[in-house]
């Protein structure tokens, strides 16, 4: 599956100059690590597969702490990286200071809009996958009341949520969402017996699914629904192989191939800077459906959510976002 990031839904975009000399990209891993099985090990998965397919080989940092953001994007444009991929909203503030003092450089930011002329910015419909989940998750449940835990309490996390609960809703009016955050902290992403405590006392309260959208910390959320013999959403990349059985479906948000292709384009002399928005029609979120829930999946869930799926890119149903107005209203 790829999708452009040269389409129509690229916006205000410029040719970078095709002239620029090849360099090795570069990759900055937000907290949790790139082996969180989530957000950043999906980064991970799609440069290893563009040095996979081209011989490049690549750069790489795990963040630690905020002070080191800066410092790791500005060694690596002083190694002549290029372009240099930030995973995370949280990596603005570091991109917004170092683009500018390296203009020939190119840098890509994921999750939050970055306007410079040297730097693109890849966002995601997050509430259009939720929303899908969402639907499989009320046709699941047995007991009307789904359930979700959040990493860190931000709005980007809120839009996971709020599309989570419009799918429910859509196919049971009265289904009942009881949700929970982590924390305030970047440490809200690696937290699994937080995610697990959570998930426990959901279960305690009636649910009987659980999204998580919480990183490294959604991995204590699947073991705890595994335990307690109840059902897990996973997020991000395909996480249904984390407890098959239990692990209802994955929400994913497809950042390797965001990595994979801007890397790519980087190569062929064909990036561009400016602002990609991918969702649904763009191939940029989806659900998951594998060998690991096939059984878990009946047909009519399968039909209900692919008809969800056209329904919202067609134009037909309109998933809220939370990020428009900081409101659940939809």
């Amino acid at each position: 599956m790829r999708f452009p990031l040269r389409s129509a839904a690229v916006s205000a975009v410029v040719l970078f100059s095709a002239s620029v000399a090849m360099a090795d990209p570069a990759v900055v891993y937000d907290a949790g690590g790139k082996f969180d099985k989530s957000f950043n090990e999906a980064a991970y998965n799609g440069i290893e597969q563009f040095k996979a397919e081209t011989g490049t080989n690549y750069m790489e940092f795990e963040v630690q702490a905020d002070a080191q953001r800066e410092q790791a994007f500005r060694k690596m444009a002083q190694k002549g990286a290029d372009p240099i991929i930030g995973i995370g909203f949280s990596q603005e503030s570091a991109i917004k200071k170092v683009a500018p003092e390296f203009p020939n450089t190119r840098f890509v930011i994921i999750d939050s809009v970055v306007d410079l002329p040297n730097v693109q910015s890849i966002v995601f419909k997050e509430q259009e996958g939720s929303y899908l989940v969402g639907v499989l998750a009320a046709m699941a449940s047995q007991s009307g009341k789904v359930g979700f835990v959040g990493g860190m309490d931000i709005p980007l996390i809120r839009r996971f949520e709020c599309g989570y609960e419009q799918g429910a809703k859509a196919v049971k009016s009265d289904a009942e969402v009881i949700a929970n955050m982590t924390g305030t902290t970047p440490s809200a992403w690696n937290d699994p017996t937080r995610g697990a405590e959570l998930a426990k006392g959901q279960f305690d309260r009636g649910v009987d699914v659980v999204f998580a959208a919480a990183g490294g910390t959604g991995i204590g959320v699947y073991q705890a629904a595994k335990d307690s013999g109840k059902l897990a959403i996973g997020v991000d990349s395909n996480q249904n192989y984390i407890h098959p059985g239990t692990m209802l479906t994955s929400m994913l948000k497809r950042v390797d191939v965001a990595v994979h292709d801007t890397a790519k384009a980087a190569a062929d002399g064909t990036w561009k800077a400016g602002v990609a928005v991918l969702g649904l029609a763009e191939h940029g979120v989806d659900w998951a459906l594998d060998d690991n829930n096939k059984g878990l999946i009946t047909d009519d869930m399968k039909a209900k959510v692919e008809q969800a799926k056209q329904d919202i890119i067609s134009g037909k149903v309109q998933v809220h976002d939370y990020m428009a107005d900081n409101s659940c209203a939809y």
